[in-house]
């Protein structure tokens, strides 16, 4: 059976969110964040929280579904907002809530799961959800890609 688009992606940010106190502390490897500088770690969890509402309140002026595991759901393509900014802000949110989570713990091992956060979601959830898009919005998305990256920026 196959994972893709079967895990919402906020059961992903919580097992990378634990597994990141895990390794704080079973490995506490090098701290790199001592108190109270590490509570800088709460403006990105912030920042990720207000990335994903953002996201959120266009899909609904747009009138299209949140739920990111069935995404032939969409009746709109949207490129509005944060939307202009990054294909997948969800996403990206997660991924800088999860940075501030990393920050919060102080120590490198909580750093070691960010990217494996981004390689899974990017196989499970954002490709697949990518490939739907394109089928159903098709030149219009081709173009939204051309111009908006998956993660974050603008392309000429």
């Amino acid at each position: 059976m196959s994972l893709r688009l079967r895990i919402p992606p906020v059961v992903w940010i919580a097992l990378g969110g634990g597994l990141m106190w895990g390794l704080d502390r079973a490995l506490p490897m090098m701290r790199l964040i001592e108190p109270p500088a590490h509570r800088a770690g709460w403006i990105l969890v912030a920042l990720g929280a207000a990335i994903i509402a953002a996201a959120v309140l266009e899909f609904r002026r747009a009138g299209t579904t949140v739920d990111p595991t069935r995404p032939a759901k969409a009746s709109a393509l949207v490129r509005t907002g944060i939307f202009g900014y990054s294909r997948n802000p969800m996403y990206l949110g997660m991924a800088v809530g999860l940075a501030g989570w990393a920050v919060l713990l102080g120590s490198l091992g909580p750093w070691l799961v960010l990217p494996a956060f981004a390689t899974l979601l990017t196989r499970l959830q954002i490709g697949p959800e990518e490939a739907v898009l394109a089928t159903l919005f098709g030149r219009d998305y081709e173009d939204y890609c051309a111009h908006v990256g998956r993660w974050f920026g603008r392309r000429g």
